[in-house]
Order: structure tokens, then sequence, then C-alpha cells
């Protein structure tokens, strides 16, 4: 996987900076190990590949908040579409950390905000008043509930209309039941674009028989790894997902 990823040509995060895509439309797809290297190999003529201080692939690691009564898992759970979701995320290559409120709304449109932090303490004046303007649920309700740590590559398509994240070797942490799960196998694909510009991913996923899979990291972390959740919903891909896992 190393050699492919140095096929590609690289771009920097300053010649990304036109495909922020802070308002945006995702669409996730969820495959393996084996068909990523299939799917790269596919992308070398039609995708940059980000690269930072010689590093293509990245380390992020994130912790999400919830209230204590899970209410964005709840949301995500049973459906509702106007949903929102807070993390802090670190970009471990810098150790930079972000606090991001993301916002669906029910055209499925996600905005993100974020401002840069040093700590993840909620209560802390900044970032209380960011989140008194961003965030539906009152600071003095948060609770840190998951965290995760993956490895990202992130590929720019040569027209600058879209990003391409694909996440691998992802871990959970779950800081309310303790528990723990390494995701193994599981590749985690994430088309972002402003609107539905052409895409050349799409064809080639298709032709791999890799097919759209909504999974969100922190309701499909925390299903796993928290049994006190309701997780009707969400049992169909539970089940497929324990699938790719077991099969690594």
């Amino acid at each position: 996987m190393t050699e492919l990823l140095k096929t590609f040509a690289p771009i920097s995060l300053e010649q990304m900076s036109s495909v922020k895509l802070m308002n945006r439309t995702d669409t996730k797809f969820v495959t393996t190990r084996e068909k990523l290297q299939q799917l790269l190999t596919m992308a070398l003529k039609d995708y940059y590949i980000q690269e930072i201080d010689g590093q293509r692939d990245l380390e992020y690691d994130t912790t999400y908040f919830d209230t204590r009564n899970f209410d964005m898992y709840c949301q995500h759970q049973y459906n509702h579409t106007n949903r929102q979701k807070i993390r802090f995320r670190t970009y471990c290559i810098s150790g930079l950390q972000f606090m991001e409120v993301k916002t669906k709304n029910n055209h499925g449109r996600t905005k993100k905000k974020r401002i840069e932090v040093t700590d993840m303490d909620v209560l802390e004046t900044e970032k209380h008043a960011f989140l008194d303007k961003t965030l539906r649920y009152g600071a003095d309700t948060l609770q840190p509930a998951l965290n995760n740590h993956f490895a990202r590559i992130t590929l720019v398509n040569k027209a600058k209309t879209e990003r391409l994240t694909i996440d691998s070797g992802l871990r959970f942490n779950n800081l309310v039941s303790g528990q723990q799960l390494d995701m193994g196998n599981l590749v985690i694909v994430e088309l972002k674009r402003d609107g539905r510009v052409p895409s050349p991913v799409l064809n080639m996923l298709k032709q791999l028989r890799i097919h759209p899979h909504g999974f969100s990291k922190y309701c499909m972390g925390s299903a796993l790894t928290n049994p006190q959740l309701p997780c009707n919903r969400f049992k169909c891909k539970l089940i497929e997902i324990k699938k790719i896992v077991n099969n690594a």
C-alpha cells in the first residue's frame, strides 16, 4: 500500500484550500483493504493525494461528546434528518486540535463549524461561547462519549471539485462503557463534494461493487461498544460490518 501511495501526484494543504467543502453532501462506502488496493490503482490517473511533511497516510484521533442522555446518538438512531454532532479532532502529525460541530439538515447537506483548541474543557469561556452559537444542546449537559483513532488517505480529483477520504485501521474506545474494539479489515470511503458535480470515483466504486453504505463513526462505534444504547435501526448495518471485521 505504501508503495502504491507514492505513485500518486501530491497536493499540499495550501493547494487544497479551494476544496474545503464546509457546506457539502457526503456519500459513504464501506469496503475492505483488499478492494481498497484495487480502487487506488484505478484512481491513480484522476486524483492527487494529500501530502503533509512527506506523509500520505495520516493519523487522526477524535473524541465525540454527547449529552448524558445520548440525545445526539438517539437523533441519528431514530432517523431524525436534522441532527448534530460535536467532536474534538486531533491531527496527530501536527498536534493541532479543533472542536467541531457538524450539522446535517433535512436536505442531506452537512455544515461544519470549528475552532482551534488546546483541550477538551467544553465549559471554558471561548468554547462555551462557540457552542452557545452553534449547538442545540447546553455545554453543561455534555460528556465525553467515544474516542476513535484511524489512518486517513485524502484524494482530490484533478478538477478540484471533490475530496475522497479513505479511513482504515479504525479503533474505538468507549469512554462510558469502557469497551474497546479494533475494526481490523474495515475501510470507510467518503466522497465529499459541493452538490452533485460529476465524480470520477463513482464509476470505479460501481465496477468494484462497492455500494453506498451509511457509516457514522460515532453512532456505529457507540452501538458496537455500549450495549446499553438502542440500536434497532442499525442492526442490519452492524451485521454487515461485523462480517467484514470477522473476515479480516
